[in-house]
């Protein structure tokens, strides 16, 4: 099937800088982007039936922008001051380098990996004496805990945002050769908006094991998948298959 449209299940990239849109200029493609999911955060009062008192934590986890937001929010929204002394651990530097948003970064005390937690689990592990708290959403991966509990950390889990289905009633009638899926969560949205989806000639391709798996399981069909050996990246994959098929 000769592929000319797709929708990235993702926002649309901030800058022009994007493989997709060297992608899209390359095989003279349309490439849409759409949120299937969404954040939205925890409020205080609910937060506070978890009986989590941040300020017994000595340092704090952060595993991507949504869980620096909204711990910073949260804090806010408590009346959570006196951080002076807290300890900064992100999965990337990105993360890293985010906290800029909300704190001096400079002036703070902030460690890095590289891509995830197996990577900052040296760094974590010359700070064994701290109490760390994870902010992180209510389908968070398991890999965080089941990783700092094997290497017995003091740590604990606060949930503070929760992952929702966005609303896409406004593409019932809009028709795409190509949909690409980032997490198993947006095949779930894909459901819910849409109960009686058919793939029918409709290409899907997924990131990530996990999100294959929810294809798979969601009775879909899956024809492009990635990170895979000779294609590291999802717009590395969709371009092989458009080769191929050309």
């Amino acid at each position: 099937m000769k592929v000319k449209s797709i929708l990235v299940t993702q926002p649309k990239p901030e800058t022009d800088k994007s493989p997709y849109f060297d992608l899209a200029k390359k095989h003279s493609l349309k490439i849409d982007f759409r949120e299937f999911i969404h954040v939205e955060g925890i409020e205080a009062k609910e937060f506070r039936k978890d009986k989590i008192n941040i300020t017994e934590h000595t340092a704090v986890i952060l595993t991507s922008r949504h869980a620096a937001d909204h711990f910073f929010r949260i804090c806010q929204e408590m009346r959570i001051t006196n951080m002076e002394e807290l300890k900064y651990f992100c999965v990337s530097e990105s993360t890293a380098h985010y906290l800029q948003k909300y704190i001096t970064y400079r002036k703070r005390k902030i460690f890095f990996g590289k891509q995830n937690i197996n990577d900052l689990l040296e760094v974590l592990k010359k700070h064994k004496k701290e109490k760390f708290l994870v902010p992180c959403s209510d389908i968070a991966k398991q890999e965080i805990a089941d990783t700092l509990a094997a290497n017995n950390f003091d740590f604990t889990k606060a949930t503070i945002y929760k992952t929702v289905c966005s609303d896409l009633s406004d593409l019932a009638d809009v028709k795409y050769d190509m949909l690409v899926f980032f997490s198993p969560a947006g095949i779930t949205s894909l459901f819910k908006n849409f109960p009686d989806f058919k793939q029918n000639t409709t290409l899907i391709a997924a990131f990530g094991q996990t999100t294959s798996q929810a294809v798979l399981d969601a009775g879909l069909r899956l024809d492009i998948q990635a990170p895979i050996p000779e294609a590291p990246s999802m717009t590395m994959s969709i371009e092989n298959y458009i080769k191929k098929n050309k």
